[in-house]
């Protein structure tokens, strides 16, 4: 996968820690983090968007006490 075919989020910062994202085809999403490149993970839009509605709903806030 070349570099062209990533893109940085726009909620990412300028220093590090930023996600990029990228979507191969219409049914995979991949996505990693600037400071481990070469870790990449692969999901599905549906899976992606029920994980971003499970976060902005709160459901996962427990998670961050541990």
């Amino acid at each position: 996968m070349s570099a062209h075919d990533w893109r940085k989020s726009s909620y990412s910062s300028e220093g590090n820690a930023c996600l990029f994202v990228s979507a191969p085809d219409n049914a995979t999403i991949r996505l990693r983090e600037s400071d481990e490149p070469e870790t990449i993970l692969t999901t599905t839009p549906g899976t992606l968007r029920a994980l971003i509605r499970s976060a902005k709903a709160g459901q996962l806030d427990h998670i961050s006490a541990l």
